[in-house]
């Protein structure tokens, strides 16, 4: 990967280090829990390859961004706004966006908020939910899957730093980065979640020892309380999305998820993705099923670039047409 350029933009008042390469129309890659940029290597070079100026930066809380230590610094506002600040800096008036995981939450909204700023979506994993009426999400959400529930033990500032830390930071990537585990990630009573679950025993042949180590390294400068701070944020979220209520996204997606992602059918994503209510708040949306895992642009990612450049050389058509 030595070809990647590296550099650091100022952006929403943070300092934002991104990777690129390539020249062309612009392509962002938006990386989830718990990764950095370098989750998307396969496809840094590959769509560069092909035309695209291909930047991937880590996100506010990661790696070599700056990491405010205040989760009300982690709204949906905030990540959006760092991309919009990112897109000026660049020049560019549209990109083509590409997100996984949290990384696809923020992609969402960034669709939401600023659609003129988006020509076409890809997201892996995390479709694009209706916001509730009645309930914030970790009321919700520890209501139904339990205290033990992942997301649940995130919310306390420094309890799950202070869990995690029991562990180097390479085991504790492994954990969350290779989860071998029940659908629901839900620890037993008194039980925390870094501890439940397992340690790989070998590394699948969609991630090497070296990338590993690479995140672990970040991580040790960096703790994990930006990653975390997402999760808090949450019920902020839910409080200032209220007129957005009800608002469907518009810009041309698809939506890519494994059959074996981590709760596809405890968190009811199958079938949500099958139904209607999906399709009706995003009309524009093409789904695809795939055999694989939560990090499938990983595990199947000649497939999955080829789907990603398949759908925006078509809206290239589109908009020349």
């Amino acid at each position: 990967m030595s070809d990647i350029k590296h550099r650091s933009i100022h952006t929403n008042g943070i300092w934002m280090h991104i990777a690129e390469k390539g020249e062309g129309p612009l392509i962002l890659l938006i990386h989830g829990f718990p990764s950095l940029w370098s989750t998307w290597k396969y496809q840094i070079t590959h769509l560069a390859k092909h035309g695209y100026h291909v930047v991937a930066p880590d996100m506010r809380g990661y790696g070599d961004s700056d990491c405010p230590m205040d989760p009300a610094s982690y709204t949906v506002f905030h990540l959006v706004g760092d991309l919009i600040g990112l897109l000026d800096q660049l020049g560019e008036q549209q990109a083509y966006v590409v997100g996984h995981d949290w990384g696809a939450q923020v992609a969402w909204h960034l669709c939401l908020f600023r659609p003129d700023r988006v020509k076409a979506l890809v997201t892996f994993g995390v479709p694009y939910r209706p916001r509730s009426k009645e309930s914030k999400p970790i009321e919700f959400m520890t209501k139904i899957f339990g205290e033990g529930f992942y997301i649940a033990q995130f919310q306390e500032l420094g309890k799950a730093e202070k869990s995690f830390a029991k562990y180097d930071c390479k085991t504790v990537l492994e954990k969350l980065l290779l989860i071998n585990g029940p659908d629901l990630l839900a620890a037993p009573p008194g039980v925390d979640i870094i501890d439940f679950l397992e340690t790989p025993a070998s590394l699948p042949s969609w991630v090497t020892e070296e990338e590993i180590n690479f995140c672990a390294e970040k991580f040790e400068k960096s703790g994990f309380t930006g990653a975390l701070n997402y999760y808090r944020a949450m019920d902020r979220n839910w409080e200032l999305l209220g007129p957005w209520h009800g608002a469907k996204i518009y810009v041309a997606t698809k939506f890519i998820v494994g059959d074996k992602d981590v709760g596809f059918q405890a968190f009811g994503t199958k079938d949500y993705i099958e139904g209607e209510e999906f399709k009706t708040l995003v009309p524009n949306l093409e789904v695809v099923l795939m055999d694989g895992h939560h990090f499938i642009h990983q595990e199947k990612a000649e497939q999955v670039t080829n789907e990603i450049l398949s759908f925006f050389s078509n809206i290239v058509n589109v908009l020349v047409i």
